[in-house]
């Protein structure tokens, strides 16, 4: 129960949805799994949503919006159904013992005894603090990642997944993925038909194509973005390599992605051994020579496809893949997503209908 009055819906008639928030919040990650609860709650009654702070103060988004809540976080003493974290600021959550410690305890103390507990985005780092995700699978946004899998070792960080679901504990990499997460949860209450209708209301997707990684910025963590890698240890970009011949070779790669890579000429480069060269690079880089080749060059396609009226048989020449199937492939196991359709994903914001209107 909550200690005070619960919008007069009988007790027991709805599954509580607490979503905790704190200064510094994005207001997406809110406002997405909160529209989404509240319509099935319209639709079905099923669900009654408390948004909570600590001391139940209103607190300021990231953007600067003011925002009020329903109830201090210490006044909920349950029984919660689902516990939503709201991700923010990096800095502040990064940082949760000092400048959030209040709600990490709080949200500690709910998740006890919920039957679910979420986070959203960097919320992932609360509920780290709390030690919810101790041995558990978890992701996060992809810029944020490698910080998770540093500040917390006992956290298997999942870099390229939008949701992870371990046990009764569910993350979801960013603001919009909030949105999927929600849906998600809604489902598994409820069914996919009133998770369909809703992400239709919303114009989501119920079950996201592909993951992170087709969002990553080029100066993204190649180790972090590698969709088959359990923990992010190590970044790829040539300031960080621990050996001074293995930044020249990231750099050499970097410069030229269509240049000649294969792994013996890397290790002559780097004056080593192929041997060597190769498990030192896997190493200290977090990735084989092959992979971390075939991601920048994955990462220049990226930018012709998004910028470039080039078609893809002249986009794979550019960028060392030889032909558009064999870039086709490696889209696929970077991206999970085919080139033809990052492109059409991210060539323009505008819709097509429009493109007639633009002035200039």
């Amino acid at each position: 129960m909550i200690d005070e009055e619960a919008g007069g819906r009988p007790a027991g008639t709805a599954r509580l949805v607490v979503i905790a928030v704190y200064d510094g919040v994005q207001l997406l990650d809110l406002a997405g799994p909160l529209d989404v609860f509240a319509e099935a709650a319209e639709q079905t009654g099923a669900y009654e949503v408390r948004v909570a702070s600590p001391g139940g103060r209103p607190v300021r988004a990231s953007g600067g919006v003011r925002i009020a809540v329903d109830t201090a976080i210490e006044s909920v003493t349950g029984p919660v159904d689902t516990l939503v974290v709201a991700g923010g600021d990096e800095g502040t959550v990064a940082d949760s013992a000092h400048r959030v410690g209040e709600l990490v305890l709080h949200v500690g103390r709910l998740a006890a005894t919920a039957r679910r507990v979420t986070s959203v985005c960097t919320g992932a780092f609360v509920l780290a603090a709390a030690g919810l995700l101790d041995g558990r699978r978890a992701t996060t946004h992809w810029s944020s990642c490698a910080r998770l899998a540093a500040a917390h070792p006992s956290v298997r960080v999942d870099a390229d997944a939008i949701v992870v679901r371990d046990g009764r504990v569910s993350t979801a990499a960013a603001t919009t993925a909030g949105i999927d997460l929600a849906l998600a949860l809604v489902e598994e209450d409820h069914g996919a038909d009133l998770a369909r209708r809703i992400g239709k209301l919303f114009l989501v997707y119920l079950r996201r194509p592909g993951g992170q990684a087709q969002f990553a910025t080029t100066g993204a963590t190649t180790g972090a973005i590698a969709g088959a890698a359990a923990t992010v240890a190590t970044t790829a970009r040539p300031a960080d390599a621990g050996h001074q011949a293995l930044r020249e070779v990231l750099e050499v790669v970097a410069r030229d992605p269509a240049g000649d890579h294969r792994a013996e000429l890397l290790a002559a480069r780097a004056r080593m051994s192929p041997r060597h060269f190769t498990r030192t690079f896997t190493r200290d880089v977090g990735t084989t020579p092959a992979r971390h080749v075939e991601q920048v060059r994955v990462r220049a396609a990226q930018g012709y496809l998004e910028s470039a009226d080039l078609d893809t048989e002249a986009i794979a020449r550019r960028c060392g893949f030889g032909s558009a199937e064999t870039m086709r492939r490696s889209f696929q196991r970077v991206l999970g997503i085919s080139p033809a359709a990052y492109r059409e994903r991210f060539r323009t914001a505008c819709p097509a209908d429009h493109l007639g209107d633009r002035v200039g």
